[in-house]
């Protein structure tokens, strides 16, 4: 318990760089959290490869708490002049601000940028008063939106044991969903399949071998097995997805972001590689996954060209054979959900964070969060009745 005398040495920092703040005393802090997306060399990347940065509508805003000379509490925030890059879509929101006459951007946000994966909380060191610092921190966020004249504060993907906290101090949560794999207790992927009706049992089967009809051979590549070579292809492959999709394509990071994954970055990284039968050398298509203890996340994917069923193999089955094979518990491939769902991605619930400084825009935002709330709650339970899983009578026909 930190006592009063104590609490008076307390000192806030609001920094435009991570690299304001050692490495060492960040990680400190984002190290023992589940997720990778806060630690520093994560973010500091995201700002040095000017993928998240005052330029590209991203300005890092990083509160920080200090006792003395030490980093006792740090929160990632950015200022946006727009909404792109979150994942959660708030733009009828800005609509609605504008016809009652209020400036919604810009607004402050708490994310991993880009990365729609679960676990934002403001980092706090285990011997410290979290309730303390967390109010004292709500409180510098208050003071600084009202001198910037900042509309709102958001905080997305919210760890949900923190969210419960963040109810407490006045902010609104939004329920969306992701589609997560659990770990069942799977010994193998035969195993893993084991779970589904007969029917999708043999669609996933008739997918696999496809593949590998199609002369192609999947690799999985973690951290000093990968060659520098593939970080760059890795660009090459994410752009072009995200060229495919025209404007909605999403294309936010760099080249240099994914070069700088080289070296300090590369024990977090897993790619699963597609080689030809014909040409070892270099993969025709990979995907780009991270892990971190016993989480897998799935972020990007790309091909040199169109092979059947080499996206479903690449981005779901071998990686939750490497799960599987290495004790992972939770595999999030990332957003969207068409093809998730019929291979035993359940929708799971995230939340996001809400607290406006206009009355009429928090009057109207809570209730309509009230209400999509239960419709969200409604939806998922759809989704999950309808997942193609073996009944507990059904009887296998394979």
């Amino acid at each position: 318990m930190v006592d009063q005398l104590n609490k008076t040495s307390y000192s806030v920092a609001w920094i435009n760089h991570i690299a304001e703040v050692p490495q060492a005393e960040w990680d400190a802090l984002a190290m023992p959290l589940n997720t990778p997306f806060f630690e520093w060399e994560w973010l500091h990347n995201m700002e040095t490869s000017g993928s998240a940065t005052a330029r590209a509508g991203w300005m890092p805003y990083h509160l920080t708490v200090w006792r003395d000379r030490s980093l006792v509490a740090a929160a990632p925030l950015y200022v946006k002049g727009h909404s792109y890059g979150e994942f959660v879509f708030d733009h009828q929101w800005a609509d609605l601000a504008t016809r009652l006459g209020i400036e919604y951007y810009p607004k402050l946000l708490g994310m991993s940028p880009f990365t729609p994966a679960e676990g934002y909380r403001f980092l706090i060191a285990p011997n410290e008063d979290e309730d303390y610092l967390t109010e004292l921190m709500v409180s510098a966020i208050d003071h600084f939106c009202d001198r910037n004249h900042i509309s709102g504060c958001n905080f997305l993907y919210a760890d949900p044991v923190w969210k419960t906290k963040m109810e407490q101090h006045g902010f609104t949560t939004w329920l969306h969903h992701s589609y997560i794999w659990q770990n069942r207790g799977y010994q193998s992927f035969d195993d893993y399949l084991t779970a589904f009706n007969a029917n999708q049992r043999r669609n996933i089967k008739r997918e696999r071998k496809a593949v590998g009809t199609a002369g192609l051979t999947l690799k999985t590549l973690q951290g000093e097995e990968i060659p520098k070579s593939l970080f760059p292809l890795m660009y090459h492959y994410y752009s072009d997805t995200c060229d495919k999709f025209g404007w909605w394509g999403s294309k936010y990071l760099t080249r240099k972001f994914f070069e700088q994954l080289y070296p300090n970055y590369a024990h977090r990284v897993l790619f699963v590689a597609a080689y030809s039968d014909q040409d070892m050398r270099q993969p025709v298509g990979m995907s780009f996954c991270l892990t971190k203890g016993q989480n897998l996340y799935g972020r990007y994917w790309g091909s040199s060209q169109e092979i059947d069923c080499l996206h479903f193999d690449a981005c779901y089955y071998t990686p939750i054979e490497w799960a599987i094979n290495h004790g992972i518990q939770i595999f999030d491939p990332g957003a969207g959900g068409r093809h998730k769902k019929r291979r035993g991605f359940p929708a799971m619930p995230n939340y996001s964070l809400h607290r406006f400084y206009h009355p009429r825009l928090t009057q109207i935002l809570r209730s309509y969060m009230q209400e999509v709330n239960e419709l969200e709650q409604q939806e998922m339970d759809g989704i999950n009745q309808a997942l193609p899983f073996k009944q507990t009578n059904e009887v296998d026909k394979e």
